[in-house]
C-alpha cells in the first residue's frame, strides 16, 4: 500500500473514532488516562531502555555535525524530574475539569425557544513534534481529556522512545470504552506528507519544533495550524530595576533550560543601568558561562570592569542578526535603549511574540509594558520560564501558540475545544423563522440561568 493510500487509511480511522467517542461519558476519558498512566509505570524500563538508545544514536549525529546539541538535550526522557513530570501530567489532566459541555451563552429567543453556545471538541489533531518524546504522552492526555482524537509524529530521533510510548497508550485505551485508533502514531515523511493534504479527515495540525519545521508545515497545508516558530523572548531591565531582582530573573530565564522556547534569548538595556545593574547582572551571566553578544554600550561596560571578570573572554560584540535569532543554547543577546517606550517598539519588532518580561519598581511601567507588548505572555518581574502549561495549571500543554485567534500562550485543554450553538424547542407547534418580524413576533433574547445544557 502506498504511504498516501497508509496516511488515508490512518486519517479516516481517526475520524470515525472521533464520532464514535462523542457519546462516550467523560468520566471514561478520565478512566482511560489511569490506565495510561498505569501501563507507562509498568513499562519504565524498557521505555527509558529504549530513550537511552535513541540518545546513543543522536550523539552520533552531534559529533558529525548532523544534529545540533540543544535537540539531543531535548531528547533525553531521564533527564531531572521528566519522567515524573510527564506522569504526572497525565494525572493532572485527568483531575482538570471536563472541557466540554461548558453553556458560555444561553438566550431564550422565545417562549419555549432556547439557544446556548456549548464548547465541544475541535476533531481530529495531526501533532508533528521533534526530539522530545514526551510529547506523545502529553498531546494524548491533552486529546483524550479534551475529546478529541490525535494522530502523532515524533522526530526520527526519537523513534524507539516513542514507539514504545505510543504501546503504553495503546494499552490504556484498551482498557477502556475509547476507540483503540483514538491516539495513533506515524513515523514517515512521507505518511506526513500525505495527511497534511486530507483537510477532509484532520482539523488541526499542531507543529511543535524548529523554525524551519514549523515553517514547512505552515506552507504545505490547508488545515488551521496552531503553534509557534520561534521562541524568541526578552527581558527588559527597566530603569528603577531591584538589582537582585534583575539579577535572579535574568539568569533562570537564561540558565534554567537553555534550549527551550520559553528561555530568554535577548536582554535589552535601560542606558541608566549601564555603570550601576548592568556590570552585576553581566558578571553573573559570565560567572554561569553564558556567551554575550553585546552592542558598543554594554560590552564597552562590561570591558571597563575591575576586576576583570575571569570569563570576560565570553563577551563579544553582536551582529543585526543577533536579536532576531533563537540560539537555544547558553548565548543572549544583549543591547542598551533610552527609553521604556524604545524597549517596547523593539520587542514588538524583533520578538516572535511568545513571553516577554520586565524588571521594574514602577507599577505604571510595569503596566505600559504588559499592554504594549505584543506578546502572548507579558511578565513583571518573572522569569520567562514560566511561560509553560504545567506552571500555568493547565497539567500539561500541547504546545504554545503565538497566533491571534482561537487559542494563544501555552495551550492546555481550554485550547483544545471550540464550541457549537445548540437550538431548542419545546413549544407545541415548534418553531419557525416565518413566525417573526413585520407583523410577528420579535424575538425576546431574555437570558437564561444555567450552568448546563437542560438536553
Amino acid at each position: 500500500m502506498s504511504a498516501h493510500n497508509v496516511a488515508k487509511s490512518i486519517a479516516k480511522a481517526a475520524k470515525s473514532a472521533f464520532e464514535d467517542s462523542q457519546l462516550v461519558p467523560s468520566a471514561e476519558r478520565v478512566n482511560a488516562l489511569h490506565h495510561i498512566r498505569k501501563a507507562l509505570e509498568s513499562n519504565k524500563t524498557e521505555i527509558l531502555a529504549a530513550n537511552r538508545e535513541d540518545l546513543k544514536a543522536a550523539q552520533i549525529e552531534v559529533d558529525a555535525g548532523r544534529m545540533s546539541d540543544s535537540l539531543l538535550k531535548r531528547l533525553d526522557l531521564d533527564k531531572g524530574d521528566k519522567w515524573d513530570s510527564m506522569l504526572q501530567g497525565v494525572s493532572d489532566v485527568a483531575n482538570l475539569p471536563d472541557p466540554t459541555g461548558i453553556v458560555s451563552y444561553a438566550k431564550e429567543l422565545d417562549d419555549e425557544l432556547e439557544l446556548y453556545r456549548v464548547s465541544c471538541p475541535i476533531g481530529v489533531l495531526l501533532v508533528i513534534f521533534e526530539a522530545r518524546p514526551e510529547v506523545v504522552v502529553n498531546i494524548a492526555a491533552l486529546a483524550i481529556k479534551s475529546g478529541n482524537s490525535a494522530i502523532l509524529k515524533g522526530g526520527k530521533e526519537s523513534n524507539r522512545t516513542t514507539q514504545l510510548l505510543s504501546q503504553a497508550i495503546a494499552t490504556g485505551l484498551s482498557q477502556s470504552s475509547l476507540p483503540d485508533t483514538y491516539v495513533q502514531t506515524i513515523q514517515t515523511r512521507a505518511e506526513v506528507s500525505s495527511l497534511l493534504s486530507l483537510d477532509r479527515y484532520i482539523d488541526l495540525v499542531i507543529p511543535r519544533g524548529s523554525n524551519a519545521l514549523v515553517q514547512d508545515i505552515q506552507n504545505n497545508t490547508r488545515i488551521p495550524v496552531m503553534g509557534h516558530a520561534d521562541g524568541l523572548c526578552s527581558v527588559y531591565l527597566d530603569e528603577s530595576a531591584d538589582i537582585d531582582k534583575a539579577v535572579r530573573v535574568v539568569l533562570d530565564s537564561k540558565t534554567d533550560y537553555p534550549s527551550a522556547c520559553n528561555s530568554t534569548e535577548t536582554l535589552i538595556v535601560h542606558e541608566s543601568l549601564l555603570q550601576t545593574v548592568w556590570p552585576v547582572v553581566g558578571r553573573a551571566l559570565l560567572d554561569a558561562e553564558v556567551r554575550l553578544l553585546c552592542d558598543p554600550p554594554t560590552l564597552s561596560a562590561l570591558q571597563g570592569l575591575s576586576p576583570r571578570p575571569p570569563n570576560l573572554s565570553l563577551a563579544g560584540p553582536s551582529t543585526p542578526d543577533a536579536y532576531t535569532t533563537e540560539h537555544l543554547d547558553l548565548t543572549l543577546s544583549v543591547i542598551v535603549l533610552p527609553s521604556l517606550a524604545a524597549a517596547i517598539r523593539f520587542i514588538n519588532a524583533h520578538s516572535s511574540h511568545h513571553t516577554d518580561s520586565i524588571v521594574t519598581e514602577s507599577e505604571p511601567a510595569a503596566s505600559a509594558f504588559c499592554r504594549g507588548v505584543d506578546s502572548a505572555g507579558t511578565f513583571v518581574n518573572a522569569s520567562t520560564r514560566f511561560a509553560d502549561g504545567f506552571r500555568y495549571g493547565f497539567g500539561t500543554e500541547v504546545g504554545i501558540s503565538t497566533g491571534r485567534i482561537h487559542a494563544r500562550g501555552p495551550v492546555g485543554l481550554e485550547g483544545l475545544v471550540i464550541y457549537k450553538y445548540m437550538l431548542r424547542s419545546v413549544g407545541t407547534k415548534g418553531h419557525v423563522v416565518g413566525d417573526f418580524g413585520a407583523g410577528g413576533k420579535k424575538y425576546k433574547h431574555a437570558d437564561i440561568a444555567t450552568t448546563a445544557v437542560p438536553f
